[in-house]
């Protein structure tokens, strides 16, 4: 919008000179010859090139409204891309004594206290990430519907939403721990003071969240968020790195047929196949690092190796399935949150700490509050 009203006055400019400059150039000598005819005519040509450019000036509040909306635009884009930065502060608590003693190896994360925030650098401080409170997050998804499919990586997240919209010593969250974490089961909750709705899936591998997607397509209904991921099962139990990578190809046709309008760069036209549904915010759940020591059997040591590991992620960047490479959804980054928090953030070297999965929800609000263009 900015270049093209500066070549709107560029094209001004140009017919300005042509029109009234080159008949000045002509009549200047006659005009130099008496001081009064001069200084009517130069005030005549003044006037007459504000006269043409006009039309060609947008007026001064629109231009200002052009310039802030481009500028906020490009801040909230560069703010999306920098929300997965978070850094870490990992130090052993007062019980590392009695860990020492007991070399209790199986429960090591708690012997640990975790604090992170997002790096402290000049352009996050800008965006101003803040960790939203329980009224903050209630408001922010105050009526919505929320959806949160996969394995258990999904089911800690969920447990970590949960714990921060219910709050952590409420009675409820007894029973929702004890109903969550049912095995292998979907689990479901109306939160009465804000009207959220959040529905737990379990979908452990792709085609179960593809089988998800089709069936919000067919209903013509989708959820408000959507949070899902799959992986580690079929990395266990294939160990496929190309089927995965299929099945997400899958998956992605499936998810962008859902939207009323494609997410892909430089297009806004209506999808082929679409219905017309409301919009979702949508998120994927990366895979957290593997610490391959730390596996608690010697099957997951032998297939969910770091060379798998990465094929897997190869995969997850060739599908084109994430917004960060042109695709629906945007990435909860577990590998970076996981590496940076290290080894003493898991006690089995694949599920973490609840402090890795807070992070997780908090990177998700922040992120619905850029898309929602709202504030605190």
């Amino acid at each position: 919008m900015l270049m093209m009203m500066l070549g709107a006055v560029q094209l001004g400019a140009a017919a300005a000179c042509v029109v009234v400059l080159v008949p000045m150039g002509m009549a200047g000598w006659h005009l130099s010859r008496n001081k009064m005819l001069f200084f009517s005519g130069a005030l005549f040509i003044s006037l007459a090139i504000c006269v043409h450019l006009t039309p060609y000036f947008p007026s001064v509040p629109d231009f200002v409204t052009s310039v802030s909306s481009a500028v906020v635009f490009d801040h909230r884009s560069s703010c999306i891309n920098l929300v997965n930065e978070i850094s870490w502060e990992v130090k052993p608590n007062a019980s590392f004594h009695h860990f020492n003693n007991t070399q209790n190896s199986s429960s090591i994360a708690d012997f640990y206290d975790k604090r992170w925030d997002w790096s402290d650098s000049y352009k996050l401080k800008a965006c101003e990430f803040t960790k939203l409170s329980k009224s903050d997050a209630s408001d922010l998804l105050n009526g919505s519907w929320v959806v949160i499919a996969g394995d258990s990586q999904a089911r800690l997240f969920t447990l970590s939403l949960l714990n921060l919209i219910l709050g952590p010593q409420s009675q409820r969250m007894d029973s929702v721990r004890a109903d969550l974490f049912k095995r292998h089961s979907d689990y479901s909750v109306l939160v009465n003071e804000t009207g959220m709705k959040l529905d737990f899936i379990w979908a452990p591998y792709v085609m179960n969240l593809t089988n998800l997607v089709m069936y919000f397509k067919t209903q013509k209904n989708c959820p408000d968020v959507m949070i899902m991921g799959a992986g580690l099962w079929h990395m266990l139990h294939f160990t496929n790195a190309s089927d995965y990578d299929l099945h997400l190809h899958i998956l992605k046709t499936q998810v962008v047929s859902l939207l009323p309008f494609s997410t892909e760069l430089s297009m806004n036209e209506p999808v082929t196949g679409s219905v017309p549904i409301k919009s979702s915010h949508l998120f994927w759940l990366g895979m957290p690092v593997m610490i391959n020591g730390m596996l608690n059997t010697e099957e997951k040591r032998a297939k969910m190796n770091d060379a798998m590991w990465h094929a897997y992620d190869k995969a997850l960047g060739d599908s084109k399935l994430l917004r960060q490479t042109g695709g629906p959804l945007f990435l909860l980054d577990f590998q970076s949150l996981t590496w940076n928090c290290g080894p003493h953030c898991t006690s089995d070297g694949m599920h973490y700490d609840g402090a890795i999965y807070e992070a997780a929800v908090q990177i998700m609000l922040n992120t619905l509050l850029i898309e929602s263009h709202q504030t605190l």
